[in-house]
């Protein structure tokens, strides 16, 4: 029986319109003999004449196709039993929220791979949206301090950023913020404002995204150490940026910070990042974060900066990342793109949506690629493809210790037949609970 797969249609919310697979990428697995049945959506941002063009079948039911690739999570009342399905689970931190999906497919003898989990033998993820995360963050960033301003009598070149799901594409977008830039390079921004400070937190695939969009703009780079001196020397024509690896957010207890070090004893660090926040105009949060590392932003730090009613300089903390009460404590909960911002009133340690109140306004879209859908979908297509064939065709009725995958994506096998696999046992704990 020849090798088929299937693409499942989008429908964790209206705003998800991403494919994992494009049409031309379709056409190319046609070519190598394999069949691809696409389930119809009115909504995805690829029509399906376009894959039943390149040689997919459109059909509803999947359950001819071993292997589905999905984006987001599946409904649990779509599930099928002994399929291997391919997206990203959010299971792998133990999210509560998805371990009645996790078990149900361990009820029904499935394969889970997680996009999430698909590496090189050096741990570097392959396969990612981060970059359009960093992208689409960084735009609906720039569009909150716009109406921040706005809203504080202080109307700016950043009144024209639109959300990044308005523009037409990604190059529209730059278009957009190149615009942006030459009216602040000629007409310079609010002397209210004093210096502006943009503060990026991290280095990795979220954060080059986010500044490839706010290098657009007339900027002036400097290190952490700088900042008091660039904020005391204001130039309304151009923006500061500063860029914090983990040795400025952090700081060890005793002796001398070491990367390695802190990545496998976090205990050993204390947050250190509070001294740069009073700097800052804009926090923008591309790192990854766990509960066992210190965070980056505290209520009690917050709670400094506004008391008394105080006006700091931080205006808006784009929270790409956007754990709930994580690194930045004050995303007490996470937005969609229609409404993608709060503010955390800090007196009240309470959220209102929108820009108005005494504290940060905080973006927190936490699925940001899905407002540039053709554009993420075909760079994570580029990213799948080299693998779908293999996926295809492996026999997933093999052991899991003879189960025939390149290495890469046998690293993100979470569970096979039904079981967690070796390196996946620890999500039982959660499971349980």
């Amino acid at each position: 029986m020849p090798a088929k797969i299937g693409i499942r249609k989008e429908d964790k919310n209206i705003w998800e319109r991403r494919a994992p697979l494009t049409p031309e990428q379709v056409k190319h697995l046609a070519g190598l003999g394999i069949g691809v049945a696409v389930q119809p959506s009115a909504h995805r941002a690829f029509k399906d004449q376009a894959y039943q063009d390149a040689g997919a079948v459109i059909q509803k039911d999947l359950a001819d196709c071993q292997t589905v690739f999905a984006v987001k999570e599946i409904p649990l009342q779509y599930l099928q039993p002994n399929r291997t399905y391919v997206f990203f689970s959010h299971t792998i931190k133990g999210q509560s929220h998805n371990m009645p999906m996790l078990q149900r497919l361990l009820d029904l003898k499935c394969t889970l791979i997680d996009y999430e989990k698909v590496t090189d033998d050096k741990g570097k993820r392959l396969i990612f949206f981060g970059r359009h995360a960093g992208l689409a963050g960084m735009l609906d960033t720039l569009w909150a301090l716009g109406r921040r301003l706005e809203h504080e009598g202080l109307p700016s070149p950043f009144s024209a950023v639109q959300r990044t799901h308005a523009y037409a594409n990604l190059e529209a977008a730059k278009a957009g913020i190149r615009q942006v830039g030459e009216r602040i390079a000629t007409e310079g921004l609010p002397p209210a404002l004093g210096t502006v400070v943009v503060g990026l937190t991290g280095y990795g695939n979220v954060s080059q995204g986010a500044q490839e969009i706010f290098d657009l703009l007339p900027i002036r780079s400097v290190q952490p150490h700088e900042v008091a001196e660039a904020v005391a020397t204001p130039n309304p024509h151009e923006l500061v940026k500063v860029v914090f690896r983990e040795e400025h957010m952090v700081a060890p207890l005793s002796g001398a910070f070491e990367l390695q070090d802190y990545f496998s004893h976090p205990e050993r660090y204390r947050g250190d990042f509070a001294m740069y926040v009073p700097y800052l105009t804009v926090l923008v949060n591309c790192i990854y974060w766990a509960p066992r590392y210190p965070r980056l932003v505290t209520r009690d730090l917050l709670h400094g900066l506004y008391g008394a009613g105080a006006k700091p300089r931080l205006r808006v903390i784009g929270d790409i990342s956007c754990d709930i009460e994580g690194a930045i404590e004050c995303t007490l909960e996470s937005t969609d793109p229609g409404n993608p911002v709060f503010t955390y009133l800090v007196q009240d340690d309470e959220i209102v949506s929108g820009v108005e109140g005494h504290g940060p306004v905080v973006l927190a879209v936490d699925n940001l690629p899905c407002e540039l859908p053709v554009d993420a979908s075909l760079d994570f297509g580029r990213a799948l493809l080299p693998f779908v064939e293999a996926l295809a065709r492996a026999d997933y009725g093999a052991p899991f210790e003879r189960l025939e995958l390149p290495p890469e994506i046998k690293r993100a096998v979470v569970a096979h037949q039904g079981q967690l696999t070796p390196a996946y046992r620890y999500l039982q704990e959660f499971l349980n609970e």
